[in-house]
């Protein structure tokens, strides 16, 4: 379905990013995949390399700084000479109620939910534009349309994604590039037992009730796989999408019930 395509995966080293690119290099694309956690992206890649034999590039790269965001483009041309998926995701902010929250904590959250966001476009727009095609795809939370009680910095700050991917959208079309967006609910990661163990913390309970709690509330019974997320992310990236732009698609296990 992407053989010969080359996708970037950022904050791939674990969860939904090494899912999406799992799935993608099962689906034939080349990769590079980024962290600012080197020793764990280096062991993602391996990893990936030989379960599909897929062609992967590690790069290290924290999204709060400019210069080494720019580095993750530069390792793609270089590497394989072409960008045809951008696959934008992030590590989280810190939880927290607005009284809890620092100006630095706001700050860093606008890096790493917007400006990161903001800089990878632009990095990769120029080479996209050029050749008149190519997929920018942005995982982002189900809390842009349910906000959750202790995610302040996330309710806040993400929602600026669905207005980038709604003007880029409309912008882009002209050049034959689709730009959506991921709208991921509770996915079986390390950020989801961090926010158990909070919310165990805040209410004197034990974390296999609140893990528990939390799949109760979602229609299907259970988490997502992180997997199951990159199919998703995959059927975009793909020919099969090519009629799919400015959507901001939940995967969600039924949660958000909105219309």
């Amino acid at each position: 379905m992407l053989k010969g395509r080359v996708a970037i995966v950022t904050a791939a080293s674990r969860g939904i990013g090494k899912g999406v690119a799992k799935v993608l290099a099962r689906e034939g694309a080349s990769l590079v995949i980024a962290s600012r956690d080197f020793e764990r992206l280096t062991k993602t890649a391996d990893e990936i390399k030989s379960e599909y034999g897929a062609e992967v590039v590690a790069v290290k790269a924290d999204l709060t700084k400019r210069e080494e965001v720019a580095s993750i483009t530069k390792s793609a041309l270089e590497s394989f000479g072409r960008i045809d998926i951008l696959v934008y995701n992030t590590g989280p902010p810190k939880p927290g109620a607005f009284l809890e929250l620092t100006e630095a904590d706001w700050d860093y959250a606008v890096k790493l939910l917007l400006l990161s966001a903001v800089w990878l476009t632009r990095d990769v727009l120029n080479h996209m534009i050029q050749r008149r095609q190519g997929r920018l795809i942005y995982i982002t939370s189900l809390t842009l349309k349910r906000p959750l009680p202790n995610l302040t910095l996330s309710n806040v700050v993400r929602l600026s994604l669905a207005g980038l991917v709604k003007t880029l959208a409309y912008q882009l079309a002209p050049y034959n590039i689709l730009v959506n967006g991921v709208l991921q609910g509770y996915v079986e990661t390390e950020r989801v037992l961090e926010l158990a163990k909070d919310r165990a913390a805040k209410e004197g309970k034990p974390i296999e009730e609140i893990l528990r709690a939390m799949s109760q509330e979602i229609p299907l019974g259970r988490m997502a796989k992180p997997e199951e997320v990159g199919e998703l992310v995959a059927f975009l990236a793909s020919d099969r999408a090519s009629y799919i732009t400015g959507s901001l698609i939940s995967i969600d296990g039924g949660y958000v019930q909105c219309l």
